[in-house]
């Protein structure tokens, strides 16, 4: 099968969906099937040659972060040469509304397309008042595709129409075993894994509960992994605290295994803005106990039992959980337990499965026929994934 996939973000930057999309390209490389994908990029080089590069990318605000798109008259041309040129037996399409790549593709391609909403909010003003484009691209997408639940209710009450629910995939055994930092993991040691400067992040919720936890917990530590600036996000902190602290800078993909692996207890104080949360996944995988924030999207990921949650944005809930898990070796063994068994369902092998699946359903040449599939698949899915 010939598959195209289509990324709205900069392929050179770090996010979950461009990684999503190239584990997605890559398992299915693996089952023989010719696969290409074009993201924003500066050029081809230095990629493998499924990718297809669709010109550099501009920074623009949206959802609570700064996504980087590509748009205008050589970004378009760019999209129709590569649908024309490769005549997909499906196309792809990743965020199909986002004004990038995703939506350009949709707007050029004719043939089966499936997208996929990895986005989440409760109100976007974009939505809304793009209501008639939006229906537009919804008309042309054979197959509707949510990351979640919480994805799916947001797409859903905003420019209604089917969604079918897979949640992002993950190489479970890329993150199972192997090394970890030197020295680490050490005992009562936090892992925080983000962009530090952004306030969705919630970094500064853990600064703020950091010192109640010292109270407690004399050794307590916090590792910082992600960019951003560190001086800035160190003066959260009152000045005898800030020993307590190591950033380690940027994190590149072959060391995130290995970081998280290194944590006593991963923390996830994540504010809004997150539809899925793939560094649950992954932290699950490596065996790591997770507290984090109880947004929806984290909630149904951890299946309310997989992680030791506490109240968003609330440092005082935050230190009490952190306290319970630091201190109680009971606690994160049966985290680190529930864990290694809940991400079992998010692993690739289940979830390319399930997209391949929606693929059949879209590639039926009968409305009926087609039509009944997709309900098929997802009523099989719905039960699958608890929804």
């Amino acid at each position: 099968m010939k598959i195209g996939l289509v990324c709205p973000y900069d392929w050179d930057a770090p996010g979950g969906v461009q990684v999503h999309i190239h584990d997605q390209a890559q398992h299915f490389l693996a089952l023989g099937h010719d696969v290409n994908v074009l993201a924003p990029s500066e050029s081809d080089e230095g990629h493998p040659s499924w990718f297809t590069s669709g010109g550099p990318s501009r920074a623009v605000r949206y959802n609570g972060s700064v996504a980087r798109l590509a748009f205008g008259l050589g970004p378009t041309r760019r999209v129709r040469q590569w649908v024309r040129e490769h005549d997909f037996d499906v196309l792809h399409v990743h965020e199909p509304l986002s004004p990038s790549l995703s939506l350009l593709a949709v707007w050029s391609a004719t043939g089966p397309i499936v997208g996929t909403f990895h986005s989440s909010m409760e109100r976007s003003r974009v939505l809304t008042a793009g209501n008639a484009m939006a229906q537009t691209v919804l008309e042309k997408l054979r197959g509707r595709i949510a990351v979640s639940e919480s994805a799916r209710r947001t797409f859903v009450d905003h420019v209604g129409g089917n969604f079918v629910v897979i949640p992002n995939g993950i190489s479970v055994a890329n993150f199972a075993g192997g090394d970890v930092l030197p020295g680490h993991p050490r005992p009562h040691s936090l892992l925080f894994l983000g962009r530090i400067n952004e306030s969705r992040k919630g970094l500064h919720v853990l600064m703020a509960a950091l010192p109640k936890v010292a109270q407690i917990v004399p050794d307590v530590s916090l590792l910082v992994a992600g960019p951003g600036d560190s001086e800035l996000a160190l003066a959260q902190l009152p000045p005898e605290h800030r020993h307590r602290v190591e950033f380690l800078g940027f994190i590149a993909a072959e060391q995130k295994a290995a970081t998280l692996r290194s944590a006593w207890v991963y923390v996830a104080p994540n504010t809004g803005g997150e539809s899925f949360g793939i560094i649950l996944t992954e932290a699950m995988a490596a065996g790591a106990p997770i507290v984090a924030s109880d947004l929806p999207a984290f909630a149904a990921v951890l299946d309310h039992a997989a992680g030791a949650m506490f109240r968003n944005e609330d440092a005082e809930d935050l230190a009490r959980v952190l306290v319970e898990v630091l201190t109680d070796d009971s606690i994160r063994t049966a985290l680190q337990r529930k864990g290694r068994e809940r991400v079992q369902v998010f692993d690739w092998d289940r979830v390319t499965q399930d997209i391949l699946d929606v693929y059949a359903s879209v590639m039926t040449g009968d409305v009926g026929v087609r039509e009944d599939l997709r309900g098929q698949i997802a009523g099989r899915l719905a039960r699958s994934w608890g929804q």
